[in-house]
């Protein structure tokens, strides 16, 4: 168990850097690497006026962090909230990036989507084990 837990931390303190950097990066890195372009931005899912990555980048980084620190919830929730408004905010100093408050309510949105799947999995749990 305790392997486990360890390797989840590690995960989320790489996935955690590897989100860090995507969105410092003056300009689109993955574009950069997809479409050799780094002033195109790829797009997960459907409508590119929507934005999905941010939901997705942050839900996933939260379940992997909620799920790694679940002993101290409130500030791993705290400190996902932080940063998914500040790595946003931070988009108004860096050159060819913009600052979309969209963007913004997106990151939220993904950190509350991961809080209440950790919820419901844990209510659920204690129901069927």
């Amino acid at each position: 168990m305790y392997k486990y837990l360890f390797n989840l931390k590690f995960i989320f303190h790489i996935f955690n850097i590897v989100v860090i950097c995507l969105y410092l990066f003056p300009g689109s890195l993955l574009g950069c690497f997809i479409y050799g372009d780094c002033g195109k931005q790829p797009t997960l899912v459907g409508d590119p006026s929507i934005p999905y990555n941010h939901v997705i980048a942050f839900t996933l980084l939260s379940i992997v962090g909620i799920l790694a620190y679940e002993h101290k919830l409130k500030f791993v929730l705290i400190y996902l909230l932080i940063i998914s408004i500040f790595l946003e905010a931070f988009h108004i100093l860096i050159p060819n990036r913009g600052y979309e408050f969209t963007d913004t309510v997106a990151n939220v949105i993904g950190v509350l989507l991961a809080y209440i799947i950790f919820k419901i999995y844990d209510v659920s749990k204690k129901f069927f084990l």
